[in-house]
């Protein structure tokens, strides 16, 4: 009964107009008259009629003597289901970047589907598979393993469905986040200017803990610090021994394999390039429990355990590389948004990187304290 009293109120030409509008799929489109009847269903005269009202009142226009566009989109804006294969929920960065992430999408009306992929290949090949399902506008993949990139990113490429690889490569992908080589280059440098001011320029060793799984683009962190040294520090970097080890950007791999290491290597002055913060927190550890005091080590990512080092006393840690992984949900969703409105995107957004360190990591970073942000142990 109640409905049947809503629908009196109702005006049925305004209805039909209505209609006749939502039959353009976009304010481009050109249609001519018999188009509106095929896509309406109305008779050929109530379409005459409408079209040439609606054109009246300027909602549409006549481009020729037979064809008809919008004058601009009255349809209301189209929520888009975006899909996000999130890294791990063990790390600060990614629980930032997801955080960031929730953040932008729901400012941005959009309706945003989670998974985790737990730092291992297999869940992210399923969780591709579930997303898939999921009827995706877009999906949003942060996996470490390059060695499935081609397999996870194929699979969204035969469900038709649009991929943004978020740090590590994904054929056929738009990519976003880390520029390696720079966020590398920027590490090398002041690790090089740290030996030259308090060192003299001395370097016995420098160590690079890599992380061999995330591939080649990862590894370009490594070369980017080698080249830094190589501009700051050459005569140094010379004679000194350069060691690598995998530390697979985990703390307690790192620690244990930077602690081995340690009681076989003599080098007294030590340069240590770290692919990430976790990496570089666990050479900390171990280089202190070891008792070796001249060591300077550098991180990536500035992740929120090693700003609370580098405001310790007596921390080898001297600086991380700062990739604000707070900011990527805005980006990310900004990039979505124009490859899902057809426009031209670039193939790779890089994030824009800073050197972290003691002496200017509260004013980056001022409310830490406020966020809880504690020491890694």
């Amino acid at each position: 009964m109640m409905q049947s009293t809503r629908k009196t109120y109702l005006v049925e030409s305004v209805v039909h107009a209505t209609q006749v509008l939502g039959a353009f799929a976009s304010p481009g489109e050109t249609l001519r008259l018999r188009d509106v009847v095929e896509r309406t269903r109305f008779s050929k005269g109530l379409c005459f009629r409408l079209l040439h009202t609606l054109h009246h009142c300027g909602l549409l226009e006549k481009v020729d003597v037979n064809r008809y566009r919008l004058t601009c989109d009255i349809r209301p804006p189209k929520r888009y289901r975006i899909g996000y294969a999130a890294q791990g929920s063990g790390g600060s960065f990614a629980k930032e970047v997801r955080a960031g992430l929730e953040r932008a999408a729901e400012a941005a009306h959009v309706e945003l589907i989670v998974v985790d992929n737990r730092y291992q290949p297999k869940v992210a090949l399923r969780n591709a598979d579930h997303l898939i399902r999921e009827n995706l506008d877009l999906a949003l993949e942060f996996q470490t393993d390059e060695a499935i990139a081609p397999e996870v990113a194929g699979r969204y490429l035969e469900a038709g469905i649009p991929l943004i690889a978020i740090d590590i490569p994904h054929p056929g992908a738009t990519y976003f986040g880390a520029n390696n080589y720079q966020a590398g280059l920027l590490a090398g440098r002041y690790l090089g200017r740290w030996a030259r001011s308090q060192w003299n320029g001395r370097i016995d060793e420098v160590l690079l803990l890599e992380l061999v799984r995330a591939g080649t683009l990862v590894h370009g962190r490594m070369s980017g610090v080698l080249a830094g040294l190589k501009e700051t520090v050459p005569d140094s970097l010379d004679t000194c021994r350069i060691a690598t080890l995998d530390g697979d950007g985990q703390f307690k791999v790192s620690f244990e394999r930077v602690r081995k290491h340690l009681r076989e290597s003599q080098a007294k002055y030590v340069l240590v390039g770290a692919a990430n913060d976790p990496s570089a927190l666990g050479a900390a550890r171990a280089f202190q429990e070891a008792g070796r005091g001249t060591c300077a080590i550098v991180g990536q990512n500035a992740e929120p355990d090693a700003r609370a080092e580098l405001r310790e006393a007596h921390t080898p840690l001297v600086a991380s590389i700062g990739y604000f992984p707070e900011r990527y949900g805005e980006g990310l969703i900004r990039l979505a948004l124009d490859i899902l409105s057809r426009k031209a995107v670039p193939p790779a957004v890089f994030v824009r990187h800073q050197i972290v360190t003691r002496e200017n990591v509260d004013h980056l970073y001022p409310n830490d304290e406020l966020l809880g942000v504690k020491v890694m142990v």
